[in-house]
């Protein structure tokens, strides 16, 4: 039986970790980002010494495992926090080691997911390419022949992975392998997640490099996602199903929502009206569809919270009340979106969601939010997908939180903080970084084991175990978003004035400069 007791409060020990508390109005504020820099120094530092130049430290054995192909995503997924953190030693350990990745194969024979390998590595080389070209961050690199080597990288990447394109619709095939030859796996299917977060990255390359193929070949994939095909599989205006045929491009189900295998197709949306208004224009349209449609259909209240909004999934028009962390960043994307189009009704969404995920992690007995949680809405019919009430294990807990957790784990995200930071930048609220704040010492406190940080495996118990991997998104969004919140102003930084911003963030948290 779960643990119901209320949260217990974490006291950091380190002068590294630790922060006197005090009352302070909202603004930059230098120890708590050298705090978070001090985390992800050593973060990096666990990986470096035990795991590099393979893909993933295992910290509790203080080993590695080749999960991402064996081109050490860590390292490479990690350039841009490095960046942004000002973080010099890092930056430079990494570009030493760009020049000389070999991305036309791999060591061994095995999948490669395309859309894991665009986000992380694509998106961490484009990015690192980004913001070197440019002051103040080249003064970081000792040898800036290392910058046009990030570029060089990313095209042969890019280059390695567009035969997956090569389908009967132009909408790729999710799993390719390169050794002991280039194969597509054969998929029959793609997501919308994997198949429509490939345009930023890959747009954003033809730009720079003036070879329009790239883009070309993610824009049209996407336009299947832009003009679903049949009308009945849009069960609500601008919400689609999950998954494609890579034969027609026709859509094959009508269930989705702001979880896996969906959310950053949506994500994508607004932020490629963000990249370029005028030539992206339809996007954001139908971002907006999809926005209202959620507001309307997909908002949900527990039955004994009220005052919480989550985000149901849908099958069909059925909805069903259930939502992960992954879904924690919509409040963001929310508020990105209230913000470019000077739409009040979003950004006011946004923040609460924002609140309302929040409460996830205020639930929990290590003050960390589960991955998977349910709930009961009194307002949908009960049935098979709305039960009347949780399982008797959970009923005390349910009264309290407004949720029970249906997957236990932690493993280091970043989506919840993700909407903080936007949710502080919209406001200027310091309570958004004072939740931020909190979040960070709870999971510092919980996750710090051997080498570095591990994720969690029950965030509902003390104590509740670790998983032996520190995933490469821990350092580049959970503690970059963690950073940015407390770092002084820059043009980095989201604006309350959306034309003032002259940077997108990939849904990996890699900067992309927008044309």
């Amino acid at each position: 039986m779960r643990l119901t007791k209320t949260r217990l409060l974490f006291s950091l020990a380190g002068s590294s970790l630790a922060y006197p508390k005090r009352e302070a109005s909202a603004g930059p504020d230098a120890q708590k980002a050298q705090a978070i820099k001090e985390t992800y120094q050593r973060s990096w530092k666990g990986y470096y010494d035990h795991a590099f130049p393979n893909d993933t430290l295992t910290p509790l054995t203080n080993s590695y495992v080749n999960d991402r192909n064996r081109w050490s995503v860590t390292a490479i997924d990690a350039l841009s926090a490095s960046i942004v953190l000002r973080d010099e030693e890092s930056v430079n350990q990494i570009l030493e080691f760009v020049p000389t990745i070999d991305f036309t194969t791999t060591a061994e024979p095995g999948d490669i997911s395309l859309f894991e390998t665009n986000i992380r590595y694509f998106g961490g080389l484009l990015s690192a390419y980004d913001l070197l070209s440019q002051e103040p961050w080249s003064d970081l690199v000792k040898n800036h022949t290392h910058i046009e080597a990030c570029l060089k990288q990313a095209q042969s990447l890019a280059d390695s992975l567009k035969f997956a394109f090569d389908t009967p619709s132009g909408i790729p095939d999710p799993i390719i392998q390169l050794n002991p030859e280039p194969k597509r796996k054969g998929s029959t299917q793609n997501n919308i997640a994997e198949a429509g977060t490939l345009v930023l990255e890959w747009t954003r390359l033809s730009d720079i490099t003036g070879d329009p193929q790239y883009a070309e070949l993610a824009q049209k994939a996407e336009s299947y996602m832009l003009k679903p095909s049949p009308p009945e599989t849009e069960p609500f205006p601008g919400l689609t199903g999950t998954f494609l045929s890579i034969e027609d491009g026709t859509f094959v189900n009508d269930d989705g929502g702001w979880g896996g295998y969906t959310d950053s197709f949506y994500e994508y949306l607004i932020k490629m009206y963000l990249y370029d208004p005028e030539e992206f224009g339809f996007y954001k349209d139908r971002w907006t569809a999809a926005a209202d449609s959620t507001m309307e259909f997909l908002s949900s209240h527990p039955s004994t919270r009220e005052d919480i909004t989550f985000l149901s999934q849908y099958a069909g028009t059925d909805i069903i009340p259930t939502s992960s962390h992954l879904a924690s960043f919509a409040g963001g994307n929310f508020i990105l979106g209230g913000i470019l189009l000077k739409e009040q009704k979003y950004i006011d969404f946004g923040l609460t969601l924002a609140n309302s995920y929040y409460e996830t992690y205020r639930g929990t007995a290590t003050g960390i939010g589960p991955e998977g949680f349910r709930w009961v809405d009194n307002n949908l019919p009960t049935n098979s997908t709305n039960n009347p009430q949780p399982p008797s294990e959970d009923a005390e807990f349910y009264k309290k939180a407004g949720f029970w957790a249906t997957s236990t784990a932690y493993i280091l995200r970043p989506e919840t903080l993700e909407t903080l930071y936007y949710a502080y930048r919209a406001t200027g609220d310091k309570k958004y970084q004072d939740m931020a704040w909190e979040a960070y010492e709870n999971i510092v406190a919980a996750a710090e084991t051997g080498a570095a940080f591990s994720s969690l495996r029950d965030v509902t118990i003390v104590d509740g175990g670790y998983i032996d991997k520190m995933e490469s998104f821990w350092l580049t969004e959970t503690l970059k978003y963690l950073f940015l919140m407390f770092d002084e102003e820059s043009e980095l930084q989201v604006q309350k004035d959306g034309s003032k911003m002259r940077w997108v963030f990939n849904t990996e948290a890699h900067p992309v400069k927008i044309r």
